[in-house]
């Protein structure tokens, strides 16, 4: 029961991107587009997007997807990249850099620099998921029963039964 929800566990993984020079406002208009779609079709988006930020997150995208290989590798299973969407992307406010314009008449003028936190998490499909720990179950149960035949004709080569423990004194 244990060994099947290890096998229909989805892999999930995620990037993150601290202190990106650009307005959390209009990164957010960009990963609004890729929110919920497949990485293949998030990439097309970000790749034929005209606004900066496009290229951080088509960066970040990419090492979310690196990340769900590596645990996959990890963990021993097979990851196909096309079962994987994009099931998390947000943006947070990150730190203000503060600085100052010179103004007329010795005074100075306050203007703020934003940056923002970028977060992208990419997951399997619960689908993908099944038929993985379907064909790993069934991969296993068919090598089961290929070294059952291998020792049951090995057996009928050799003309011997198995020896069986005989109960004696010595």
């Amino acid at each position: 029961m244990a060994e099947e929800k290890i096998l229909h566990a989805s892999i999930e993984a995620q990037a993150l991107a601290r202190h990106q020079r650009m307005s959390p406002q209009k990164a957010r208009l960009v990963i609004d587009l890729i929110r919920g779609r497949s990485v293949n079709d998030a990439k097309r988006i970000l790749r034929f997007t005209p606004k900066r930020a496009a290229k951080h997150i088509e960066k970040l995208l990419d090492s979310a997807v690196a990340n769900a290989h590596v645990k996959a590798e990890n963990a021993g299973m097979p990851l196909d990249t096309d079962e994987l969407y994009v099931s998390g992307a947000y943006v947070n406010e990150g730190a203000r850099w503060k600085r100052l314009r010179p103004a007329p008449m010795g005074r100075a003028f306050r203007y703020q620099k934003r940056t923002a936190h970028l977060c992208v998490s990419v997951s399997e499909r619960h689908m993908a998921a099944q038929q993985r720990g379907a064909a790993a179950a069934a991969e296993a149960e068919a090598d089961k029963g290929v070294r059952g035949t291998a020792r049951r004709v090995r057996k009928a080569l050799t003309g011997k039964k198995s020896p069986s423990k005989k109960k004696g004194k010595k």
